[in-house]
């Protein structure tokens, strides 16, 4: 609840924050030029986002981790959107591809 605070004291706080979560996140992938050690299986980065309510992004989130796929943790804080009474949370996982 501390970024719901945060954010509703400040709804700019988080604005620079999408850029560290979407950009130039370290993936530990190999350069396109350079094949993989194992080049089988391959591992690929999936983005999830959450836009709505606070409320709803939080409860999603929870929901979530009760039913074990991500931690409450691997999220990024609650980032406001252009509507005044929305917010997004992105979570950036590694599956793999065969």
């Amino acid at each position: 609840m501390a970024q719901v605070e945060n954010f509703v004291e400040n709804p700019n706080f988080a604005l620079s924050d999408l850029h560290q979560y979407l950009g130039g996140e370290n993936l530990n992938t190999p350069p396109v030029n350079q094949p993989a050690a194992n080049p089988s299986p391959k591992r690929e980065p999936i983005k999830h986002l959450l836009i709505a309510s606070p409320k709803v992004v939080i409860s999603t989130i929870h929901h979530l981790q009760v039913i074990g796929y991500a931690s409450t943790g691997d999220w990024s804080p609650l980032l406001p959107t252009a509507n005044p009474e929305e917010v997004m949370s992105i979570l950036i996982r590694q599956i793999l591809i065969q």
